[in-house]
Formats: structure tokens, C-alpha cells, sequence
């Protein structure tokens, strides 16, 4: 259902200056009665919204495009009258910023070569997930080697549009603006990227993050994964997806793991496999099965929640290490969550433990901070120490002796970090490292960081990549 006067009538947001409807928070959309960003028809008052449930967005436009012409018009007025003055300023900038971003490195001056992320309102989510992505080689180095596609041909290519609902689904490729996200990060530009074309698409495809609200960035991981992985299935620009991973030799058929049909790069690098084992306490049945992940969710023990800081002394630190112990040691199921015996026909009282089965390429873990009470989705805030390098995944393993030394030991490569009390509030930052240096990706703010301080901070999700076995590596 959607307002009669859409096509020939213009609509105004909360952040105008007349509310024919009464004040902005007494707006409801008349289709699904969410009071999120309402718009209101200046014509028949009838409000509407752009909210996932009702699917209902009100473009701020005429039926011939006036407000687009005009977008367009002050766009080329812009350009033409402050080009010089432009140039100038950026000029300033650049000399500014370089000078802020060169480092001593063995006696010789270079410069910074990563690249920021603006923020589009409370994007900060999107944009540590993104740069934590880019610092892993191989998964990067796919999507950069992709041919690039044009989804805009004729009069508007290369040119900057303006998105609404009437440009459709089929102009959106999730896989392009990813590609060109990533080619974007590593240029050396002293400039941050605003990756506008990536929200958009995020929009179109992933109804749940619409909006400018803050996010929860372990979702949206997900969530992107998911969804890179589905449209790479599916072929691209006329290029099966499939066929040009086959011809990745760095990518061999034995370390696929299929998740929800054939492999992908997704599963390639990030897929694993667990073994979930259920036994029956009163007759010893067994139930096995296998289950493919992308990354695990680490309970923080009950014991160490109180545990703040690192150098706080009530007790020893949380370790990554206590974390998978608790992931993988033998539990008791509770009443709510009774195994249904296949022997006694009914459902009964058991124990289950999860097995790795099968390591990936490059190995995530969330440590799962947020959690519901009664009313509300509290933080963990507890500290939980983790290696730079030489993460062992040996003893996690269902079968450890079928495994090599150097396939269960893992490196650091980027960690994301919550600030703040809420996963509805609070900012996302990323450490990650790049060709042996660690960096800072704060939005737009990129700095040089080191070791003690990476170790430092409360990691909400990290990423580790497969190493070499090495002579002295610090096993946790």
C-alpha cells in the first residue's frame, strides 16, 4: 500500500521545519505502525517509512524527477563555481595529512599507505569489518583479481546517481562493491573512502541493517559472508564464481568446505567443520553430527566476567584458551533443552561435546560480550588475553594425529573491538596487521599502532590466519 500522491507529490523528513501530522514522534507508518524514520506526504498527510517489515520506502522525489534534476543541477553548479577553491583546500590536506602519516622505518621515512573508511552514521559496524577483511591476504586478494563490472551503462556512466526504490533490484551486485571496497583500501590514498554504494546495496539485500542506527558488527560479518557467498554461487557477469575459484590454484579441492550448496572463496578460507556429539545419560546412546561453521561463538566463563582489566588483581585473566575449553568440554544439557532418544523413544536427560573436525584457512571467533536479561542486552566487559601468534588449535581437534604441527597453529591477523556499554550504542574500532606493521582503523582516522598495544584491548571478534609451523612460536 503506498501513498496516491508518491508520484506527483513531495515528502519531507523529521528534520524539516513543517510537521503537518503533529510532532515527528507521534509519526507512525501507516502500513507496518513503526515510528522509524517516518516521512509524511505534504499532500494527504499519509505517512510512511522505509522500514524492513513493510518493505515501504518513500522516495523524496516527482513523478518526472524534479528533485533529482535539481540534486543534479546544484551538483554541476558546485563544480564548476568551487573547483579552483577545492583543489586548493584539498591541496592543504594532502600536504597536512602525509605529513601526519609518514613513519621512521630502519632510518628511512615512508609513508602510511592504508586508507580510512568514512562514517555514513553509525557505519563504524560496517567499516571495522571491513578493514579487518582487507588485512587477510588471500580472502582479499580473490575479490581485488575479480574482473571489474559496469552496472551503469549510457548517459549515467561514471557519473554519480542519486539511489531510490525505482532503480530496482537488478543494478546492485553485492560481490562489485565489495571488489571495489577492498581495490579502494590499499591504494595509498591519503583520503578516507566512503563506501555509500556498499551501504546502499547492504540495503537493498540485507533488510535488517536499513537505517542509521548502530549495528552489531559480528552480525553484519555474517550476514556479509552469507550473502557474498550465495551471489558468488550464483555466477557473475556472466563468469561462474565456481569456475574461476577451480582455477585458483592456491585454493585446492580438499580445503573446501560447502556451506548451503558448492564451495565459494567464503567457505574456502573460513569454512570449518565441527562434530557435535549427544549422548543419551540414560541408555548411552551416541548421536553424532557434522555441522559446517564460518567462525565459532566463545562463551565467556561465568568466573572471570568480573574480571575487568588485565592488571586488575581479583583473580586470574580470562584466556582466549579458557574460552575454547568452555566451547568444547563435555556439557550437561538442562530441562529446556531435552536430546530426544531414538532408543527409548523419548526424550531424555544428555550430555553433548563439540569436536573440531575440520580447521579453516583462516579461523574467527567472536567472544560473545552481549547477552539478554530480563529487560534488557547487557556487556560483557571482561578482558580476555589472547596470542599475537602461534595459536594452537591442536587438542580442539577430533582427530589431532592425522593433522600436521604446522595446520593447527595460527596467527593473529585483525581484531575488532566494542567500546561502550550497549550493542545499541558505543563505537567499533579494528586493529589489523599489514606486511608486519599493525594498524589502527578508526573510520576515517588511521594510525600506526604496536603489539602491546593490540594485546591490550578487549577483543569482541578475531581473526586468525594459518601459519608455518616455526621454531619458538608462543603457543597458547
Amino acid at each position: 500500500m503506498e501513498c496516491p500522491h508518491l508520484s506527483s507529490s513531495v515528502c519531507i523528513a523529521p528534520d524539516s521545519t513543517k510537521f503537518p501530522n503533529g510532532s515527528p514522534s507521534s509519526w507512525c507508518c501507516s502500513v507496518c505502525r513503526s515510528n522509524k524514520s517516518p516521512w509524511v506526504c505534504l499532500t494527504c498527510s499519509s505517512v510512511h517509512c522505509g522500514s524492513y517489515r513493510c518493505d515501504d520506502f518513500v522516495v523524496n522525489d516527482t513523478k518526472l524527477g524534479l528533485v533529482q534534476k535539481v540534486r543534479e543541477h546544484l551538483q554541476n553548479l558546485e563544480n564548476s563555481a568551487f573547483t579552483a577553491d577545492r583543489h586548493r583546500k584539498r591541496k592543504l590536506l594532502e600536504i597536512s595529512s602525509l605529513n601526519s602519516k609518514l613513519l621512521k622505518v630502519n632510518g628511512s621515512t615512508t609513508a602510511i599507505c592504508a586508507t580510512g573508511l568514512r562514517n555514513l552514521g553509525n557505519t563504524c559496524f560496517m567499516n571495522a569489518i571491513l578493514q579487518s577483511l582487507s588485512n587477510i591476504e588471500q580472502f582479499c586478494c580473490y575479490f581485488k583479481e575479480l574482473p571489474a563490472v559496469e552496472l551503469r551503462n549510457g548517459k549515467t556512466a561514471g557519473r554519480r546517481t542519486y539511489h531510490t526504490r525505482s532503480q530496482g533490484d537488478n543494478n546492485v551486485s553485492l560481490v562489485e562493491e565489495f571488489r571495489k571496497t577492498l581495490c579502494a583500501l590499499w591504494q595509498g590514498s591519503q583520503t578516507a573512502f566512503s563506501p555509500e554504494s556498499l551501504f546502499y546495496v547492504v540495503w537493498k539485500i540485507m533488510p535488517n541493517f536499513r537505517g542509521y542506527q548502530q549495528q552489531d558488527a559480528h552480525e553484519f560479518m555474517r550476514y556479509l559472508l552469507d550473502h557474498l557467498h550465495l551471489e558468488l554461487q550464483g555466477g557473475f557477469n556472466g563468469v561462474s564464481r565456481s569456475a574461476i575459484l577451480q582455477e585458483n590454484s592456491t585454493l585446492s579441492a580438499s580445503n573446501k568446505c560447502c556451506i548451503n550448496g558448492a564451495s565459494t572463496v567464503v567457505t574456502a578460507i573460513f569454512g570449518g567443520i565441527l562434530q557435535n556429539e549427544v549422548n543419551c545419560l540414560i541408555c548411552g546412546t551416541e548421536s553424532r553430527k557434522f555441522d559446517p561453521f564460518l567462525d565459532l561463538s566463545l562463551d565467556i566463563p561465568n568466573q572471570f566476567r568480573s574480571k575487568r582489566s588485565k592488571n586488575q588483581e581479583n583473580g586470574p585473566v580470562c584466556s582466549l584458551r579458557d574460552c575454547l575449553h568452555s566451547f568444547t568440554d563435555l556439557e550437561e544439557l538442562d530441562e529446556t533443552e531435552l536430546y530426544m532418544c531414538h532408543k527409548c523413544k523419548k526424550k531424555q536427560k544428555s550430555t553433548k561435546k563439540f569436536w573440531i573436525q575440520k580447521l579453516p584457512k583462516v579461523l574467527c571467533l567472536h567472544l560473545k560480550r552481549f547477552h539478554w536479561t530480563a529487560y534488557l542486552r547487557n556487556k560483557v566487559d571482561t578482558y580476555v588475553e589472547f596470542p599475537l601468534r602461534g595459536l594452537d588449535m591442536k587438542c580442539y581437534l577430533l582427530e589431532p594425529e592425522n593433522s600436521g604441527p604446522e595446520s593447527c597453529l595460527y596467527d593473529l591477523a585483525a581484531v575488532v573491538v566494542h567500546h561502550g556499554s550497549g550493542v545499541g550504542s558505543g563505537h567499533y574500532t579494528a586493529y589489523a596487521t599489514h606486511e608486519g606493521r599493525w594498524f589502527h582503523f578508526n573510520d576515517s582516522t588511521v594510525t600506526l599502532t604496536d603489539e602491546e598495544t593490540v594485546v591490550k584491548a578487549k577483543a569482541y571478534i578475531l581473526f586468525y590466519v594459518e601459519c608455518q609451523a616455526r621454531a619458538g612460536s608462543d603457543k597458547l
